[in-house]
């Protein structure tokens, strides 16, 4: 540790990101004071007006500085198809990677009950009560093909039944240009028991 106790809070507080450890911390703080000081003050105005500004939209849960975000408040996105994410960064790769263009509910987290995520914390009686609207067809459940994932999405089917708004599923399976001798075990088994008719 440094004898600068101002120096050791700041490497301190970096270590709040994800995958940064002490050493890494230590390196980004004295790259900025040795380096970069404006650099570093442009990134802390920038931090402290996003903390300050930045919220979650009322509809959907999403990233937002207003009330309700740009997405919902699109009348050029379809209403019947609602896609369940866990994050905003897994609604971004979704934009950005496909052509959906409905509507999506940010779950922020998946259910975790070690690590306090019950179905409060996702916001779903948000989502029960956006289905009532009977708006939503669709619910496409989008969740990552983990453990706590998969029971959020067993969940999210339950809520989707209730409602009478028909569940589906993203397919899991083998990537494209993947060889099935580097497909990890369970992503194989899935592909093999998801497997689908061919047509001609």
């Amino acid at each position: 540790m440094s004898s600068s106790p101002l120096l050791n809070d700041l490497i301190d507080a970096l270590r709040c990101l994800p995958g940064v450890g002490a050493k890494t911390a230590q390196r980004m703080a004295f790259h900025v004071l040795e380096r970069d000081r404006a650099g570093a003050k442009k990134l802390a105005d920038r931090l402290a007006t996003a903390v300050e500004r930045i919220g979650n939209c009322s509809r959907c849960r999403t990233f937002s500085e207003d009330p309700i975000c740009a997405l919902c408040a699109n009348p050029q996105r379809d209403a019947q198809l609602l896609c369940v994410v866990e994050t905003p960064v897994d609604q971004l790769a979704v934009e950005q990677a496909t052509g959906y263009r409905g509507r999506y509910f940010v779950l922020l987290g998946r259910l975790s009950p070690l690590d306090g995520m019950g179905p409060k914390e996702l916001g779903l009686d948000l989502l029960a009560a956006r289905l009532a609207e009977n708006e939503v067809h669709e619910l496409i459940v989008a969740t990552n093909p983990t453990v706590e994932g998969e029971a959020t999405a067993h969940l999210l089917t339950q809520i989707a039944r209730q409602a009478n708004v028909r569940a589906t599923r993203l397919a899991h399976g083998v990537p494209l240009g993947g060889e099935l001798e580097f497909i990890d075990r369970g992503t194989l088994a899935h592909a093999f028991a998801g497997r689908q008719l061919l047509s001609d």
